[in-house]
C-alpha cells in the first residue's frame, strides 16, 4: 500500500520512535488480547536487489488512531534487525493478510534462515504526542528465498 509523500514524511518520525521503542523492548507475548493477532507466512522473498517481501495475516479489533503491522528481519545477527516497510491495518475483528516490502540499508540479507517479527502497533494519541500502543507481536524463523 503505498502511502502520500505528506502522510509518509510525518508518519516517519513517530514509526522510528516505536521500532526504537521496540528494540529496547523485551520480548513481547504474541498477544496482548487472543482476540488481536499476528501471524508471519514461513517463507519470504529476496530480489535480486535485495528487495524483501515478508508476509502474514492479521486481526484486531477496535481502535482509536491508526494501525500498523510492521515487520523485521535478522539473519546473521540476531541482534540486528532490519525494518522491512509497514502495511495500514482495519481493526474490524475480521482476519486480514498483510505484506510488506522493503530494502535492508546494508547489503547483507541473502536467501536462506531469517528470523522475521511482525508486530500490530496503533499510533495513539496521548497529550498530543503519537505514542505506540501494541496489538499483537510474533517472531518466526522464516526462510527468504529468492524470487
Amino acid at each position: 500500500m503505498s502511502l502520500r509523500p505528506a502522510l509518509r514524511s510525518a508518519l516517519r518520525p513517530a514509526a522510528c520512535a516505536a521500532l526504537f521503542l521496540l528494540a529496547a523492548a523485551p520480548a513481547a507475548p504474541a498477544s496482548a488480547d487472543p482476540f488481536e493477532t499476528v501471524t508471519v507466512d514461513p517463507t519470504g522473498y529476496i530480489a535480486p536487489d535485495g528487495t524483501v517481501t515478508l508476509s502474514g495475516t492479521y486481526r484486531c479489533l477496535g481502535s482509536s488512531g491508526p494501525v500498523f503491522v510492521s515487520s523485521s528481519v535478522a539473519q546473521s545477527s540476531p541482534n540486528v534487525r532490519h525494518g522491512i516497510g509497514g502495511t495500514r491495518a482495519v481493526c474490524d475483528g475480521m482476519e486480514h493478510r498483510w505484506q510488506n516490502t522493503g530494502k535492508s540499508s546494508s547489503d547483507n540479507l541473502e536467501p536462506g534462515a531469517a528470523n522475521v517479527e511482525a508486530t500490530l502497533m496503533e499510533l495513539s494519541a496521548q497529550g498530543g504526542l503519537p505514542l505506540p500502543r501494541f496489538h499483537a507481536a510474533q517472531r518466526e524463523d522464516v526462510t527468504l528465498t529468492e524470487g
